[in-house]
Parts: structure tokens; sequence; C-alpha cells
């Protein structure tokens, strides 16, 4: 047996040698390679205004731990970004200038090809956009001229890239709020911990479903650019001056939330192709002609213009409800990519843009204000989850969702659309996410009307 032992040794000790002799590129052939490094795809500017750029691409990298972003050259100081971004703004650009923007994957100490970026900064915000030559392709939100260059080829600035859409429309320019990553957000240290207490042991709840447990979610209705319009009546004087008159293009067989709930929100929400207008409605029933409805407001989604402060809309906030829905076909395709909407039972008398409206007679500094953005902390596991369920988690770690109404019960509700194709089974998973797991990001001051 012991010469058998020594043979082995000698054997092994034998291809030890070998392998060492053999260099360092067979000793990488006995272990797992890493995955490849795949440079980012697609980059772009989504958004070029006087005063910040933001670039977009397409993370293709496989087992990155970090990118880096820098401006000018390659021995620029690099702006490091976690694994898995595909974006980041540069708020110190200045009108007229154009920049090189340099965007690598790293693993440690290999980084994979630079995507090269050339965008020429708008020389103001009013300046008007010709559409003639090179150095006008395009209009920037505001009507500026702005084109990015790419391999020394201008092309037009799209201010919807990267955009969620419905309908065929965009939901809301890139850079609009509602489509913010605020996952490097700046947590709110001196409030954080009063608002996210005074949610007590809540958990998140998904607040629609498959329809097998009843009918829980807001609906929504698209309608062609001719759909007749009908007249809107408002059974409250007082909340008609905060809401926007009709006619609406509202069809008498537009879908109710929870039509036959008596007391329900009775939401009714409208898409309009073509123009891309919102139309949406709070406690609304069909009368005559038309629809009564206790408040409604129109949004373009076109555009970034909020409501008047102080203004309501159909929600509580005065926010616009459908950017905020959870979607099944979102799901499906394998990520959300815009904040969601969230109501909590109880608000303070103080809103944060983009909400406009307070709903509370409180001034009880502790409890949320309209239009908080909260966001699921870095650190849960959302490896945990599966299925639809991961994928919302993974949007609430990204982008957050916003404060917008009082729901008066017991939970952080998550709000979504009806859908068959809701697994109701895989969404009870998020009611295991405990409140204490959020917390509130800097978005702007509070402001109180």
């Amino acid at each position: 047996m012991r010469s058998v032992r020594l043979v082995v040794v000698a054997t092994l000790a034998a291809a030890a040698t070998a392998l060492v002799a053999a260099g360092p590129a067979a000793q990488a052939r006995t272990r797992t390679p890493a995955p490849r490094l795949r440079a980012a795809a697609s980059l772009r500017a989504a958004t070029a205004t006087p005063k910040a750029v933001t670039l977009r691409w397409r993370d293709r990298a496989r087992g990155e731990t970090r990118w880096e972003v820098r401006r000018g050259s390659a021995r620029a100081r690099a702006k490091i970004l976690r694994a898995q971004s595909t974006s980041t703004t540069d708020r110190t650009v200045a009108a007229g200038r154009t920049y090189t923007y340099l965007v690598r994957p790293c693993r440690r100490h290999r980084c994979a090809a630079t995507a090269r970026l050339k965008v020429r900064v708008p020389s103001s915000a009013s300046a008007p956009a010709t559409g003639k030559g090179p150095n006008n392709a395009g209009a920037a939100p505001g009507g500026a001229p702005a084109t990015q260059i790419i391999d020394g080829t201008p092309s037009a600035v799209d201010p919807f890239a990267g955009s969620p859409t419905i309908a065929g429309c965009p939901v809301f320019p890139a850079d609009n709020p509602w489509n913010a990553d605020v996952s490097h957000a700046t947590v709110d240290k001196a409030q954080s911990d009063a608002y996210i207490n005074a949610l007590g042991a809540m958990t998140l709840w998904p607040d629609f479903g498959s329809g097998r447990y009843g009918d829980y979610g807001i609906p929504y209705t698209s309608v062609p650019f001719d759909e007749p319009l009908v007249p809107i009546a408002f059974t409250e004087d007082d909340v008609a001056d905060e809401s926007d008159p009709g006619p609406y293009p509202i069809p008498p067989d537009a879908r109710v939330e929870a039509a036959a709930e008596p007391g329900a929100d009775h939401h009714v929400l409208v898409v309009r192709r073509g123009d891309c207008k919102l139309f949406e409605l709070y406690d609304a029933t069909k009368q005559g002609a038309g629809w009564s409805a206790y408040s409604a407001a129109t949004f373009d989604l076109k555009s970034n213009a909020l409501r008047p402060d102080t203004h309501t809309s159909a929600d509580a906030a005065g926010l616009p409800i459908l950017p905020g829905l959870a979607r099944a076909d979102e799901v499906a395709g394998g990520a959300i990519r815009h904040a969601l909407r969230i109501t909590v039972p109880h608000t303070q008398d103080a809103f944060i843009h983009p909400a406009t409206h307070a709903a509370s007679a409180s001034d009880d500094p502790s409890l949320p204000p309209m239009g908080l953005r909260l966001r699921l902390k870095a650190s849960y596991n959302t490896n945990n989850l599966h299925g639809q369920a991961r994928v919302i988690a993974r949007a609430l770690q990204t982008y957050g969702a916003l404060v917008a109404d009082n729901s008066g019960g017991s939970k952080v509700y998550i709000s979504g659309t009806p859908d068959p194709a809701w697994d109701d089974d895989d969404l009870d998973q998020l009611k295991a996410i405990p409140a204490s797991q959020l917390e509130a990001v800097v978005t702007g001051p509070i402001l109180h009307g």
C-alpha cells in the first residue's frame, strides 16, 4: 500500500510541476472562466439641457463590479457607479459646450472596451430648434436644439428614450420624476426614520391582482384620437375649481375601478392615442351622455408640466395615477422602469413635488407628506423572491415609490392594474416585506399650501 501511495504522490507532483512549467495560461484553463465583460451598448444622451446631460446605455457586461464614467479623456477622474447601472447624469455642464463621455464596465482590475459619446449641450433653454444643419437635428425639452454626436455623426436627442410606454405613448419624458432612478439618491437622514416609524409594523401589500379574489386594481382604457368628447359634471363646486373642466374623451363603457363596490375610489383612467393625453376621474359615475366626478385632471404624457400648487387631481396628491401603476406586461418584460404609486394610512398637511396637493389636517412632521419618495433598501435581498414579486421589489429599489393618497388602512398599498396575467400567489411574497425595509430619499423641499 505504501508503494501505491508513493506512486500517486509522485504522479500528482509531476502533474503540478508540468502545470507550473506550462505557465499561467495553462493554469487558468483549470479554473472556471468568469463571464466575459462586454462593452456598453446603445450609449446615448437621453436628455441634454443647458444644466444637465443624462446618459443611458444597455448593460450587457455580465459580471461587472462597477461602471466607470469619465468626461473628456481616459485620464480624467472616473465617476464610479454600481454594477448593473444603466444611466448617469452630469450636472456640471456649460451651455453651448460639447463634451466627450467615456463609459465602461469593470471587474476588479479588468475593464471592457470603452464606449464613447460626444454630446453638444444646448446654448439656452429657450433657443428655437431650426431642424436644419448638423447642429440642429433635434430639440431637447423646452425647445432647445440638442445634438449628440456618435462616431462623428450628429443625431437628434430623443427626450423619450427609455421612457415607459402605454398604448403607443411615452409616459412622460425620460427625465421626469416618475422615471428617475433613485437608487443612489440621498437618504433623508433628518426625517426618514420618523416617516418609517409612523408606519409601525406594517408590510407592503399589492392592491391589485388577477381578479380571482375580487376586483382589485385600477384599470385604464385607451381610445383613438377621434373619440367623442362628453361633458363632465363635478359633484363638489369647491373641488371643481381645482379640476380641469370637460369635455373629456371618456367612452360610455370605460372601465371603473371596483365599480360594484360602494365607497371605492371608482377611478376612471383614459389614454388618448395620437396626442398622448391622459384623462383621469375620481369617484366617477356614468351620467346621461357624460360622466360625473368628484375631481378630475388631464396630463400631457409628452410634458413634464405639473399641476398648479395646492391643486388636486384624480389622486389626493395632485399626481397622475396611471404612470405609477404596476402592469403585468412590464413585469413580463423583466423590469418596471418607473416609480410606483403607494398609499399609506395617514399623511401630513404638506407635499413634495411632483405632488401638488396635501390631503390632511395634521401638522405632525413625523407623518409622510404627499409625494414623498420611498425606496426599498438596497440591503434587502430580492433574490429571496421569485417571479413577479422580485421584479416589483427591484423596481422599488431602483425607482422607489411616491406617496399618493391616504388609505386609512393598515398596510403600505402598492397600486397596479387588474390583469388575469398576475399570479396572485407570486404577488403574495410582497406581503412579507416589512415597511421598516423602506427609507425616504431627498427629492425636493416640503411645501405647505
